[in-house]
C-alpha cells in the first residue's frame, strides 16, 4: 500500500487524489493540497520507490495504476484524480483500466506517449553527491550546483533528501533500471468517457498538437487548456493559477 496523506473533511465534492511525478513525493504538493482541503477531502500519495512508500523492482505504469487502484478502493471510490508527469501517465492508465474508480481526471503537462529525453543526468547527480559532507540542506544545494545549475530543479530534488539519515528517499537503482518504462507508455485498450482535462504549460513541449489524436482515442470527453508563461512544473511555477484551474474543473 502506498503511503497516503489525508487532509480536509467530507463535503458534497468527491475526494481528490493527487499523484506526483518522477523524483517527487506527496510533500511537493503539501501547500496546494492544504488549500484544496478547505472544501473537500484531499489524498496525496508517495508513489512506489519514492518517499515513504514501499520499494519494488518495477516502475511500470500498470503496476503504478494498480497501486492507485488499491488506494482508491481502500479509501472509498470513486475519486477525482489529478496526476502530474509520471503521475499523470499512471493516472491515465488507472482511468482507462478502472473507470469506475475515477470521477474526473486532470492530467498535468504529460501525454500518453513515449518521450525521447532522459532523466539520467539527475540520477547521476544525486548519486554523485557525497552525503558525508552534508550536514544541512544548504550543503547539498551547494554541492549539486555545478551538476544541476537550475535553482528550482535542485530545490525540488532536495525535498527527497533525508539529511539526518544521509540518504535519498528515492530508489535510484530501480528508477535507473526502469527509466525506459518511465519514459514510455503502455498500449491500452478501452476508453475513459468521463470529463478529462489535459492542462499544460504554455512554455512546455510535453503536450503537443500532434498528441491530440492519441489523447482523444483514449479519452472521449476531453478538454485542453494551457497556462501561459509556465513550463513543465506548472504547479510550482504558478501555484495560484494552477489551483484555480483545479477548482474550476473539479467543481
Amino acid at each position: 500500500m502506498l503511503k497516503t496523506y489525508t487532509q480536509g473533511h467530507s463535503s458534497a465534492l468527491p475526494p481528490l487524489l493527487i499523484v506526483h511525478g518522477l523524483f517527487g513525493s506527496a510533500r511537493n504538493w503539501g501547500v496546494i493540497a492544504k488549500r484544496l482541503a478547505e472544501d473537500r477531502v484531499v489524498h496525496t500519495v508517495d508513489m512506489r520507490n519514492h518517499g515513504e512508500s514501499p520499494r519494488y523492482s518495477s516502475q511500470s505504469y500498470m503496476d503504478m495504476a494498480n497501486d492507485l487502484a488499491h488506494v482508491i478502493n481502500d479509501l472509498g471510490a470513486p475519486m477525482d484524480v489529478l496526476g502530474h508527469s509520471m503521475g499523470g501517465k499512471a493516472a491515465m492508465v488507472l482511468a482507462v483500466q478502472s473507470p469506475d474508480l475515477v470521477n474526473r481526471l486532470l492530467v498535468a503537462d504529460i501525454a500518453p506517449v513515449a518521450y525521447s529525453h532522459t532523466q539520467m543526468p539527475l540520477i547521476e547527480a544525486m548519486r554523485s553527491l557525497d552525503l558525508a559532507q552534508v550536514e544541512k540542506r544548504s550543503d547539498a544545494d551547494r554541492l549539486l550546483r555545478d551538476a544541476i545549475p537550475e535553482d528550482g530543479v535542485r530545490a525540488f530534488l532536495l525535498q527527497s533528501l533525508d539529511v539526518k539519515a544521509q540518504e535519498w528517499r528515492l530508489n535510484l537503482d530501480v528508477l535507473t533500471d526502469q527509466m525506459d518504462r518511465i519514459l514510455g507508455f503502455p498500449e491500452l485498450t478501452g476508453v475513459f468517457d468521463k470529463p478529462t482535462l489535459f492542462l499544460s504549460g504554455g512554455a512546455s513541449e510535453y503536450v503537443l498538437p500532434a498528441h491530440r489524436p492519441l489523447i482523444k482515442a483514449l479519452f472521449s470527453n476531453v478538454y485542453f487548456a494551457k497556462m501561459p508563461d509556465v513550463g513543465h512544473w506548472l504547479h510550482a511555477e504558478n501555484p495560484r493559477d494552477f489551483e484555480a484551474s483545479i477548482r474550476a474543473f473539479f467543481s
